[in-house]
């Protein structure tokens, strides 16, 4: 079987052996069918799908002669595919767990819409452990694309780590910087969803992310969501693009493209279920100054982005360009920092910082920035809130500064 690694790999191994279901979520064509065939080829055990009618029929309406069937004299894997498609499959699956689970390890997989449309959290309370595959992050891409260069990079991405977790120098500089930036242009525009990574030519890669977008919309949101009134979801989602890193305002949203607030509230819940969007909130502790209900959204992929927007442009010549970068960015510090919460920065005199990254009891202000100049909103945040730490990421700059009792690091797109 042709498979490229993938990082989740690493946190799936030290559950391999326990009782609990394995539960991996994620977007449509993320890669979780591939991720179960590698597992079965590796461990062993038995792959179903409930995409198929046969099977699903089986699970639903027999669900304990279903199971049986995989049974074998010592303990077993049971890959099940695509359990998004029964809607009793969270009460099933805690059935045939409670019968099975010293014979049988449990792998389930579900897109974006698996959790909302069976609720299988509330029947596997205590008996499963969750995981995510979302598309491919920048150091996975670099181990897809160019393995030696990903070492390196791994280097650049512990450091930053290093420099805001535990305070240290950051001790490593830029090397092959035109290699990695020729890189990151293709992953910035074209994204990391596997089957788009995997192909060179840049046609094919357009209308795959198209297609896509076209079968995620028929799928998921038609077949599992009921959306009836299409193109209005397309258009919302094209606004979402159009305006990734903006602040949502819902009554704009619904005054220009001419919908009601409960429908917009309600497409905007469904991208979010999907894993197609990701919503990150303000941060606030001053109720009188600081914003502290709008939203910002961004998409999970780059390339989706583009091609929802359907501009496919070299970053340099896109006038889209900061609100791209600030995406990667964000995508890239949840992918780092898995455990942490994420939020923005705004007063109501407009001074703004991209993204706060909340560490406990600790801030750590980040600007993701064309050029590496210091502005209003992130200076009064560094005298408001004095963070040992801040991270300032640009195309070029790469040094450390200290501003304001703040040790800021200033380090190009491809480090982190």
């Amino acid at each position: 079987m042709d498979y490229n690694p993938r990082k989740i790999e690493e946190k799936l191994e030290q559950w391999l052996d326990g009782r609990e279901a394995i539960i991996i979520r994620g977007p449509r064509q993320s890669g979780k069918t591939t991720l179960l065939l590698h597992l079965k080829e590796k461990y062993g055990g038995h792959y179903v799908t409930l995409e198929d009618e046969d099977a699903l029929k089986s699970f639903e309406n027999a669900p304990k002669e279903f199971a049986s069937r995989f049974l074998g004299e010592k303990r077993n894997n049971l890959f099940i595919d695509e359990a998004q498609y029964s809607k009793k499959a969270g009460k099933i699956i805690k059935q045939i767990f409670d019968l099975f689970s010293d014979r049988l390890k449990f792998f389930i997989t579900g897109s974006g819409s698996f959790d909302v449309r069976v609720e299988i959290g509330k029947y596997l309370v205590g008996r499963a452990i969750y995981f995510e595959l979302l598309p491919l992050d920048f150091e996975e891409f670099l181990l897809w694309k160019a393995r030696d260069l990903q070492k390196i990079f791994r280097m650049y991405r512990e450091a930053v780590k290093e420099f805001i977790l535990e305070e240290k120098t950051i001790d490593v500089s830029p090397a092959f910087e035109s290699e990695f930036k020729t890189l990151l242009q293709e992953y910035l525009i074209f994204g990391g969803f596997p089957a788009i990574v995997k192909t060179d030519d840049k046609e094919t890669k357009k209308e795959l992310l198209k297609n896509l977008i076209r079968t995620y919309i028929e799928k998921d949101v038609f077949f599992f969501f009921n959306v009836r009134h299409m193109e209005k979801f397309r258009s919302l989602i094209t606004y979402l693009g159009l305006n990734t890193g903006s602040i949502l305002e819902i009554s704009s949203i619904c005054r220009e493209l001419k919908m009601d607030y409960k429908t917009v509230e309600s497409y905007i819940s469904v991208l979010v279920s999907t894993g197609i969007v990701n919503l990150i909130p303000p941060f606030y502790r001053n109720l009188t100054t600081e914003l502290k209900k709008a939203k910002k959204a961004y998409f999970i992929d780059t390339g989706l982005r583009n091609a929802v927007i359907g501009n496919f442009l070299p970053v340099e010549n896109r006038t889209d360009r900061g609100a791209l970068l600030e995406n990667f960015v964000l995508n890239e510090l949840k992918s780092l920092f898995t455990d942490n919460r994420l939020s923005y920065w705004r007063t109501a005199g407009k001074a703004e910082v991209d993204f706060i990254l909340r560490l406990e009891d600790r801030l750590i202000p980040v600007e993701a920035k064309s050029t590496a100049k210091i502005e209003r909103g992130f200076l009064s945040f560094l005298k408001t809130y004095k963070p040992s730490r801040a991270l300032v990421i640009s195309e070029h700059e790469f040094k450390t500064v200290e501003i304001e009792q703040t040790k800021v690091a200033f380090i190009p797109y491809f480090f982190i």
